[in-house]
């Protein structure tokens, strides 16, 4: 297998699939914080910032 051929196999698989698995990352991480149970530690995280060093 000659490397212009390996380039067109790879340059084919990122047209192919290369979008479609770069959507699915970008579904699942902006899906990630609306999935059950996440409320806590959401709510958690964004109160983070007004939690005094004293604070226990």
């Amino acid at each position: 297998m000659s490397m212009h051929s390996t380039y067109d196999m790879l340059r084919h698989l990122a047209d192919s699939y290369g979008l479609l698995v770069m959507l699915l990352i970008f579904v699942v991480l902006i899906a990630w914080p609306f999935r059950p149970g996440a409320r806590e530690r959401n709510s958690e995280a964004a109160n983070l910032i007004f939690k005094d060093e004293n604070d226990g």
